[in-house]
């Protein structure tokens, strides 16, 4: 299971760029994050590189991906918002409010979901 990671707000450029680097830098999350590239729209010249995903699975990527977004987000200074989608729902996190701990643990179960499955398929934490 992979979940979605946007970013919107501030310098959506250099945000982006900045939150992948933090996430290939995070050891547990070492060989999970790809850039997903987007189809051009017809008006467009190139595809639009918007999303990450990260690969979540056995080994808590999930809650390591939480802990990761929460550190960055409480680094930005922009009014940076976050997206994340996984097949158990999507959360939106602002740097602003990211110390809400009803908003953090709403993402934190979402993701949690991933690892959990991939535990009850058979694969060992």
């Amino acid at each position: 299971m992979d979940a979605q990671v946007q970013v919107s707000g501030g310098d959506e450029i250099t945000e982006f760029t900045e939150l992948r680097k933090w996430l290939t830098g995070e050891r547990a999350l070492t060989g999970r994050v790809r850039v997903v590239r987007h189809p051009p729209a017809e008006d467009e010249l190139g595809g639009v590189l918007d999303t990450l995903a990260v690969a979540l699975g056995s080994g808590g990527a999930g809650i390591a991906l939480v802990r990761a977004l929460t550190v960055w987000l409480r680094t930005r200074r922009a009014d940076v918002t976050i997206t994340v989608t996984s097949p158990s729902g999507t959360v939106k996190l602002n740097a602003q409010r990211v110390r809400d701990a009803a908003v953090l643990s709403l993402l934190e179960e979402i993701l949690r979901d991933g690892d959990e499955e991939t535990r009850r398929d058979g694969d060992e934490r």
